[in-house]
């Protein structure tokens, strides 16, 4: 079995998550262009709990989310990324704006975001608190992100 979920196989897997007492962790994210920061977070959600889920952001989510131009890696080739990274157990593709519908599907026992988000920001938080899981944030490294390495890249090849 991939381990690229649909939302039919998400919601199957978290009803054996339960049976199993496995503690289930969500973050969601564009992953374009996949650098150390996103793996060095990764691998501190995955600390959190049992199983980590990605919600990942399909290509007309993020075109509507950060413009037209946007996402430079396909939906396929950022879910296969992923999902191969280590602390990654399973992805699933969403294509609303917000992963609100997929945490209310979830109900992971942590949602994780990064540290430039308050907890009362965080999308699906609510839902998760209100059914007793933890909301966590985790701190960047070294203020790594795709859109610094877009301007790199830009710096340097723009003459």
């Amino acid at each position: 079995m991939s381990n690229v979920l649909s939302k039919e196989q998400m919601k199957s897997l978290r009803k054996k998550f339960n049976d199993e007492n496995k503690k289930v962790v969500f973050t969601n994210g564009v992953f374009d262009l996949i650098h150390a920061g996103h793996v060095d977070y990764l691998l501190k959600a995955k600390e959190l709990g049992d199983i980590l889920i990605v919600g990942l952001n399909s290509d007309s989510s993020v075109k509507r989310i950060k413009g037209e131009k946007r996402p430079f890696i396909n939906q396929t080739e950022r879910a296969f990324l992923l999902s191969n990274l280590k602390p990654v157990d399973f992805v699933v593709i969403f294509d609303e704006d917000t992963p609100f519908e997929l945490i209310k599907e979830l109900i992971p026992d942590v949602l994780v975001k990064g540290a430039d988000w308050s907890v009362d920001k965080i999308i699906g938080s609510d839902i998760v608190l209100d059914n007793g899981g933890e909301v966590k944030n985790i701190q960047f490294v070294n203020e790594q992100s795709t859109s610094k390495i877009i301007e790199i890249i830009l710096s340097r090849y723009s003459d």
